[in-house]
């Protein structure tokens, strides 16, 4: 695909980072917290891809979304890579090209708030072993813009904060970067995902959007409890490393991983009932995918 913003012009990026948080906000699918798809077409389900803009550029080709309005791609975890430029982070690339997305395709492309854009947002550090990721961003982020970095970093600011936290569809899927972890039940709000989003719910440790994308290492009857809990019947979650691209979760689901060189996506046909236990064969690996 190719992106026709100027990521360099400051009034530009704002501009388009406010036209697409507006169009996810505005959006016939979102409710509360959550964007809801229909029972049909088709759904491409990704994991983290943590600034690797080779394989955005595959999942895009995969999606075809400008072949019908019915083809959907969730995308999480776009920030924050391994590969620095000059010590710096500009992985705010991968977030215009998220932006430019929702515009383009404002009711097709689901960008999903996962930890790492929330640590970004409410600058609180974290890291994917090269240092501070959030002060690296911010680096990059100076160095592209100059004067207009704080501008600009406010604008990023406010378009994730209109990020959605799932995607649910008609058939029973919950697509989400993680869930909350069996501990946390007790300051989790259960209905997070069925109202909007307040500044509380980005909490460390206590606020129930913090709770639901740093959640690891789901039992199976916590995800039962979980599946009653957000009435669906299945799971397609990131944030866990899954080696081989995917793995299985519990009977519940899957784990995805769309960043390293075993990089996976799932493809949903959102007509059909979810079969987890069938995935594995709806899995594709981003390798296997001619880059041209």
């Amino acid at each position: 695909m190719q992106f026709q913003t100027n990521f360099t012009d400051a009034k530009a990026v704002i501009d388009l980072l406010d036209r697409a948080g507006l169009a996810l906000r505005e959006s016939p699918l979102r409710r509360g917290s959550a964007v809801h798809l229909p029972r049909c077409g088709r759904l491409i389900a990704t994991g983290d891809l943590h600034d690797n803009p080779f394989h955005l550029d595959k999942i895009l080709r995969l999606a075809r979304l400008d072949a019908s309005l019915s083809h959907h791609v969730t995308l999480h975890e776009l920030i924050h890579g391994e590969n620095l430029i000059n010590g710096m982070d500009f992985s705010h690339r991968m977030l215009l090209r998220a932006a430019e997305l929702v515009v383009r395709y404002p009711q097709q492309a689901h960008p999903l708030l996962a930890n790492h854009e929330m640590s970004q947002m409410m600058g609180r550090g974290v890291s994917k072993g090269a240092g501070d990721s959030v002060a690296l961003f911010n680096d990059a982020v100076e160095f592209a813009f100059g004067d207009d970095a704080e501008k600009v970093t406010e604008a990023i600011h406010r378009f994730l904060h209109a990020w959605p936290l799932a995607l649910i569809t008609e058939s029973g899927v919950l697509c989400a970067h993680s869930l909350p972890a069996e501990h946390a039940m007790k300051q989790f709000d259960p209905k997070v995902l069925e109202r909007e989003l307040v500044e509380a719910d980005f909490g460390p440790r206590t606020g129930s959007a913090y709770l639901m994308v740093w959640g690891r290492r789901h039992s199976a009857a916590h995800l039962d409890r979980l599946a009653e809990l957000f009435g669906v019947r299945a799971f397609c979650i990131g944030h866990e490393h899954a080696e081989a691209g995917s793995e299985p979760l519990a009977h519940r689901g899957i784990i995805l991983n769309s960043d390293h060189e075993h990089a996976a996506v799932l493809v949903l046909d959102l007509s059909a009932e979810p079969q987890p236990d069938e995935w594995v064969w709806a899995v594709r690996s981003l390798s296997s995918l001619d880059a041209s």
